[in-house]
């Protein structure tokens, strides 16, 4: 009979670790779920797939990771969609953003001042703004047209400061808003094979 090593202190503390933070991020999106309920999903899934244009994600430090994350995602099942970068916005690329889009702004507290110039550009051409924050009463919140509320959870990271379990929270409602456009639009499998003719998933289709 073989018998297990038992597990060292650092091993049990890691171990810990691990599972308080699995059980602090699966708590933020339970809570998604009841900020999602008032209606602004449906709201938002309208606007986008209304768009005569294309779905333009932003977002600064950790947010613009997950926005660029949501914008390829969008892209490669229907939805045209790309990112800018608030900073490079504010020199010259708003110019990529025209009347017809939908813009997504990200921002957990919703202050990020990086966003003002796209926030005040979406206002002076009536461009549909939808707000990913957990403030509605942030400047970001107050801006959108639609606001997408995160859970004021608080974070995972032990300090509560690193974003972890908000940008958690973000990617999953970004795979909400796209698997909500696939289903709308009946994106296909043979839709699918035409935006990926490389790698596994197009050699899987190819065959």
């Amino acid at each position: 009979m073989i018998t297990m090593p038992e597990k060292t202190n650092t091993e049990q503390t890691d171990l810990a670790s691990a599972i308080r933070t699995i059980d602090s991020e699966t708590d933020t999106i339970n809570k998604l779920k009841e900020t999602l309920s008032d209606g602004s999903l449906t709201r938002a899934l309208d606007t986008m797939q209304k768009s005569k244009g294309r779905i333009i994600v932003t977002g600064m430090g950790k947010s613009g990771h997950i926005g660029k994350k949501i914008a390829a995602s969008l892209a490669s099942t229907g939805t045209p969609s790309f990112f800018v970068h608030p900073a490079e916005a504010s020199h010259g690329d708003l110019g990529m953003i025209t009347e017809d889009d939908v813009v997504i702004a990200i921002s957990n507290s919703g202050e990020s001042k990086e966003l003002i110039d796209i926030l005040n550009y979406c206002k002076r051409f009536g461009i549909t703004l939808i707000s990913i924050t957990k403030n509605p009463e942030s400047s970001l919140g107050k801006a959108g047209d639609i606001i997408l509320r995160l859970p004021n959870n608080g974070e995972a990271c032990p300090l509560g400061l690193a974003p972890t379990s908000s940008t958690t929270a973000t990617l999953v409602l970004g795979a909400i808003l796209t698997i909500g456009m696939i289903e709308r639009n009946g994106f296909s499998k043979s839709d699918f094979n035409d935006r990926h003719p490389g790698g596994k998933l197009g050699s899987i289709l190819q065959r």
